[in-house]
């Protein structure tokens, strides 16, 4: 299988080919993504914004961190109700705090089967205008969704040595159709985040249920959360590279598991020249940095601190892109981008419908069109494994 690779930038679907002339490149806004404010730049931006297709603008694939200045300020007077669906757990407890944190949330509600009511009245203490309520059981889910803008699920069982984001299926497959179809029935066009493992089966998983309640246009809103991968990909590479972590940026496309995570580190801002054998280190590290975690906690959880960090950061996007503006992340989600595969994680433009656009993957190496070669199988098998649970 072969990358769909073009000498422009062209998102699938109603998109438009954006080329940059000389004189119009010197006064193109440079884009970061996770919504930082447009820069107006004159002699850099031949470099930070060309990328390696021709010439062609495409925007960058990460964001500075979450909460840095360097970030675009958010619209304080946005009105947005956020459901967090597991929010009792180790992702579910750190992420519902950043997200209560966030300006634009008024209305924040927790749910899981047991704890929220404590975890809630534990957060409504901290002095941001954002109000909380926790909710319990299936009886009260419909509730918990009722006008939500943004629902984000990092609900299921974590990781231990020894298990991989497959092995978790049977049980967080089971936890996130039965979330999706609630969600269809009370807030169907919420924008959703999908966190729970395995991401690539759990994302189709939500797509069919949709598809079988009759609900339209959902395939851009569901949205696989893979900003962990980005985070972790501009953290090493900022270690490696010995320059300010805001300043990276490293596209990771493919997936949200093992070899499916592909880091492009031949697109990386800024440029930097690294050994092939280096290049392949950092990109088997990438790839199993979740197991480095699980590992290193010793069968006491997995990556739950990091993974809220970038599903706040990701939230934070999708909140922006609904309140009109243009943000720029990666993420997993139904798409025709590589041949083979009907979802794959690339750069997207997010907005007030969730994905606005879908931009090609560019030019690769040879490293990296071996590690696409590789995945698309991979994927095919995820993919297929969570369609066929979602019409049993």
């Amino acid at each position: 299988m072969r990358a769909m690779v073009t000498k422009g930038a062209i998102g699938t679907g109603a998109t438009r080919t954006m080329t940059v002339s000389r004189t119009a490149s010197m006064r193109t806004a440079s884009m970061r993504t996770g919504g930082t404010r447009i820069q107006h730049q004159q002699q850099r931006l031949g470099d930070q914004c060309r990328s390696r297709t021709g010439g062609v603008r495409t925007p960058q694939a990460s964001s500075p961190r979450f909460g840095s200045s360097k970030r675009g300020n958010m619209v304080s007077c946005g009105a947005a109700k956020v459901a967090v669906l597991g929010a009792a757990g180790g992702i579910g407890q750190p992420l519902s705090m950043l997200v209560k944190m966030l300006p634009s949330v008024t209305e924040l509600s927790l749910y899981d089967i047991q704890g929220t009511p404590g975890v809630a009245a534990d957060l409504s203490h901290c002095n941001t205008a954002c109000k909380v309520k926790g909710y319990v059981g299936d009886e009260e889910l419909a509730a918990c969704l009722e006008g939500c803008d943004l629902v984000i699920i990092p609900a299921g069982v974590p990781r231990k040595p020894g298990m991989t984001r497959d092995d978790l299926f049977n049980i967080n497959a089971g936890i996130v159709k039965g979330l999706a179809e609630k969600c269809a029935e009370i807030c169907p066009n919420a924008i959703l985040n999908i966190i729970s493992n395995p991401v690539n089966s759990t994302v189709p998983i939500c797509n069919e249920v949709y598809k079988a309640a009759g609900v339209t246009g959902a395939s851009r809103r569901i949205l696989g959360v893979t900003t962990l991968d980005i985070v972790r990909s501009n953290t090493f590479l900022a270690e490696e590279c010995g320059v300010d972590v805001d300043e990276v940026d490293v596209p990771v496309i493919g997936g949200h598991a093992g070899i499916t995570i592909l880091p492009l580190l031949s697109q990386m801002r800024p440029k930097v020249s690294l050994d092939p054998n280096r290049i392949e280190e950092l990109t088997v590290r990438i790839q199993n940095a979740g197991t480095e975690v699980v590992e290193a906690k010793a069968g006491a959880g997995s990556a739950t601190l990091s993974m809220a960090y970038a599903a706040a950061r990701f939230a934070e996007s999708c909140l922006r892109g609904l309140q009109g503006d243009k943000v720029y992340e990666c993420a997993y989600l139904e798409s025709n981008l590589v041949d083979g595969v009907g979802y794959f994680a690339s750069k997207v433009q997010l907005g007030p419908n969730g994905c606005e656009e879908i931009f090609e993957v560019g030019e690769v190496t040879e490293f990296e069109q071996a590690g696409i070669d590789a995945l698309v199988p991979e994927l095919q098998k995820s993919i297929a494994k969570g369609e066929e649970f979602a019409k049993k």
